[in-house]
């Protein structure tokens, strides 16, 4: 297992996820009175035990495109599957889908090209994108700049096409592929910031620098928990995510600090989850977790699949 560098990613995000379905748009202050401590079922959706929603479905299906490589076209296309063939689902159905990404997905059914379909206006800006961009990391790992930030867009905008969710994108997978590349978390923030800002500098990009102040201009981890928002807007997500990543020293302690801020419970947890899975590892994500996952055999052998398409065999 240990030398599968995608197991931790993939499974951390969707443990994550699962972790946070029951307990979607449940406030702070309840899951501060109750707070989730493991793996439970039912709840706001009312699934059982290790159901991951649509973050770890439309992931699962980026990383199924990518093991015959990169092509836009294709990656709609399982987006699409996902939403009207139930493809890569927990159970056969979908649930709690986004309107940004419903809507999106609806135009790619009619013809509308990948990078037209995202929405481009500033109220399209959830955390639909980013919840699902992380297998990028692996694709992308030994890319140049710009060519990486180019593919992180054109993937965004299949659903989220504003520059800020771009660039929300862009930050996420530049710091999962500083951790790929063996930086400690608090290194792998710091070079983020010298790559991004060098890239998304640019004028094209400055009138959205702003907005990721907190994140890019100062050290998001020194934030008290009270200014964390952890909505479904992109940037909350971002933030809340990278806070609970830097704050916490292993899987289970980032997780359950994610989702017990409360509002958009299972994308901060599979966001959190992503990156704290490739730093910690799959071996280190607990045991009980994984095993209530819904189709844990079928996220392993994706995987294996990608994997062995990026890296050659399991090393």
């Amino acid at each position: 297992m240990k030398g599968n560098k995608v197991l931790g990613g993939l499974f951390g995000l969707c443990v994550g996820d699962a972790i946070g379905v029951p307990f979607e748009s449940c406030s702070r202050d309840e899951l501060n009175r109750n707070p989730v401590t493991a793996m439970v079922g039912y709840g706001v959706h009312n699934q059982p035990a290790g159901t991951w929603s649509d973050d770890s479905s439309l992931t699962f299906c980026l990383a199924d495109s990518l093991c015959q490589g990169f092509n836009l076209d294709d990656i709609a296309h399982k987006f699409c599957k996902w939403l009207y063939e139930a493809y890569w689902t927990p159970y056969g159905r979908t649930f709690d889908v986004g309107n940004t990404t419903q809507y999106a997905i609806s135009r790619l059914r009619k013809g509308v090209k990948p990078d037209e379909a995202g929405g481009k206006s500033e109220y399209s800006n959830g955390n639909g994108s980013l919840m699902r961009i992380l297998p990028l990391a692996y694709y992308l790992e030994n890319t140049e700049t710009p060519q990486k930030f180019e593919i992180i867009h054109h993937v965004s905008s299949i659903t989220h096409a504003h520059l800020r969710s771009q660039m929300a994108c862009s930050i996420y997978i530049q710091l999962a592929i500083n951790l790929l590349k063996g930086d400690t978390p608090k290194s792998a923030y710091e070079n983020m910031k010298v790559t991004i800002l060098d890239f998304h500098g640019r004028e094209l990009y400055c009138t959205e620098l702003d907005n990721f102040s907190r994140i890019l201009q100062a050290d998001i981890s020194k934030l008290t928990e009270e200014k964390i928002r952890s909505s479904g807007y992109v940037i909350d997500t971002l933030e809340a995510s990278l806070w609970c990543f830097l704050n916490n020293n292993s899987y289970a302690e980032a997780v359950l600090t994610a989702v017990n801020l409360g509002g958009d419970t299972d994308t901060t947890g599979a966001v959190t989850g992503g990156l704290a899975g490739i730093y910690y590892g799959y071996e280190n994500i607990p045991k009980d977790w994984i095993e209530q996952i819904a189709r844990k055999e079928d996220i392993m052998e994706l995987a294996n699949r990608l994997n062995k398409k990026i890296y050659g065999n399991i090393r």
